[in-house]
C-alpha cells in the first residue's frame, strides 16, 4: 500500500485491466493499526500475466471465506477456519478437565463452503454430522493435525496449551492470529513460543510462523498423529512434504492431514505413535511451515492419490510464486 499514498482505502475497487471486472481484495493489517498489505483473490494461469487497477468505486459486498475467534464459552479453545476446512487449538481450561486433556492441533472436517465454526459450537453436540461435516479427529496428548515442540533427547517437549491470543486479521479472504504460550522446560532449556497462524481462503492448509525464544539453535518435530489401523504415508525429506492418509473412521469417512515445510528437512521418522518431521530452528529466527487436513466426503479430495498430488501442486506454487510489479 505504500505506492498508493493517497489512495482512500474506504472508496476503491480493483479490476482486472482485460475482462473490466471487480475482483474480491481484503486490506490486511497484520495487527497494525494501518493498512499493511493488499491481498486480492484472482485466478492466474500458469506462465500468464494479468494486470490490476485500482480504481475509485464502492466494492462489491463478498461473502466471508475465512474467520477466526477465541471460544471462551468451550474452555477458552481458540478455532479458525476456511471454506474447506476447520481447526482448533486448545486453551489452558481445559487443564480443570485431565480427562479431555489435548496438546495438538485438531481438525473439523466440513463438506460446505459456508463458515461453520459459530453454529457447531452453538450446537453444542459437534462430534455429530448435520450435514456439513463434524470433529471425529482424536488429538490426545500428541501433536495431532500439526503441532510443533522442541524435540530434544529423543523426546518431543510439548508445550502445552496457549496462553494468550491475539487476532491480527480476520476478513473475507485471509484470517490471521497469534498465540502465545507460557515458558516451559525442556531438557534443563527454557523456552517460550509464538505461532502466528493465518488461513486463505481456497486451501486445505495453514500457515505457521514460530518463534521460539531460547538460547541457540533448537532442534524441533512437527507432527501428525499416527492411527493403530493401515493408512497411507508419504515421507519426502528432499522436498519437505510429510503427509498421513489416515483409515477410515467408520462412517465418518477419511482424513488426509499434512504438514508440509518450504526446505528440506533433516529427517522424517514414524516415532511414539506420530508421524514426526525433524528441523533445526536457527536462533531466535522463525520457523515456517504449513500444516492442514482434507476429508473425502467433501468430494473434492476422495483418495491418498489425490491429497498427495494437491500437496505436491501446492508446494510447487510456494517454490515459484507470482512475481508482481506496480507501476
Amino acid at each position: 500500500m505504500e505506492a498508493y499514498p493517497k489512495l482512500d482505502t474506504g472508496n476503491f475497487i480493483v479490476i482486472n485491466s482485460l475482462t473490466k471486472k471487480e475482483l474480491p481484495f481484503q486490506l490486511e493489517f497484520k495487527g497494525e493499526k494501518n493498512v499493511q498489505q493488499l491481498l486480492v483473490q484472482a485466478a492466474i494461469p500458469a506462465k500468464s500475466t494479468i494486470t490490476l487497477q485500482l480504481v475509485k468505486g464502492k466494492p462489491k459486498l463478498i461473502a466471508s471465506k475465512t474467520f477466526a475467534r477465541h471460544v471462551p464459552e468451550r474452555k477458552g479453545d481458540f478455532a479458525w477456519e476456511n471454506d474447506r476446512i476447520a481447526h482448533r487449538m486448545y486453551g489452558q481450561e481445559l487443564q480443570k478437565t485431565p480427562k479431555e486433556m489435548a496438546y495438538g492441533v485438531d481438525a473439523w472436517v466440513k463438506r460446505t463452503d459456508s463458515l461453520v465454526i459459530n453454529k457447531r459450537y452453538k450446537l453444542g453436540n459437534y462430534h455429530v454430522d448435520h450435514g456439513d461435516g463434524l470433529d471425529y479427529y482424536h488429538v490426545g496428548l500428541t501433536l495431532g493435525a500439526g503441532g510443533i515442540a522442541p524435540y530434544l533427547n529423543d523426546t518431543i517437549w510439548y508445550a502445552g496449551t496457549y496462553s494468550e491470543w491475539e487476532i491480527l486479521d480476520t476478513g473475507p479472504l485471509r484470517s490471521r492470529f497469534r498465540l502465545r504460550y507460557d515458558e516451559w522446560i525442556a531438557a534443563g532449556r527454557r523456552i517460550k513460543m509464538t505461532n502466528t497462524i493465518s488461513i486463505d481462503a481456497g486451501s486445505q492448509l495453514s500457515r505457521n510462523e514460530v518463534k521460539f525464544e531460547t538460547d541457540g539453535s533448537l532442534p524441533v518435530v512437527a507432527g501428525i498423529i499416527k492411527r493403530k489401523e493401515p493408512g497411507e504415508m508419504l515421507l519426502n525429506e528432499k522436498d519437505g512434504l510429510m503427509a498421513y492418509w489416515e483409515p477410515m473412521h467408520g462412517p465418518d469417512g477419511t482424513t488426509g492431514v499434512a504438514v508440509l515445510f518450504s526446505t528440506p528437512v533433516a529427517q522424517m521418522m514414524v516415532k511414539q505413535g506420530q508421524l514426526l518431521a525433524e528441523g533445526i530452528v536457527p536462533d531466535n529466527e522463525p520457523f515456517i511451515y504449513y500444516n492442514g487436513a482434507a476429508w473425502d466426503k467433501a468430494g473434492r479430495i476422495e483418495t491418498a492419490k489425490d491429497w498427495f498430488q494437491y500437496l505436491q501442486q501446492f508446494q510447487r506454487q510456494l517454490n515459484n510464486r507470482l512475481s508482481i510489479t506496480i507501476k
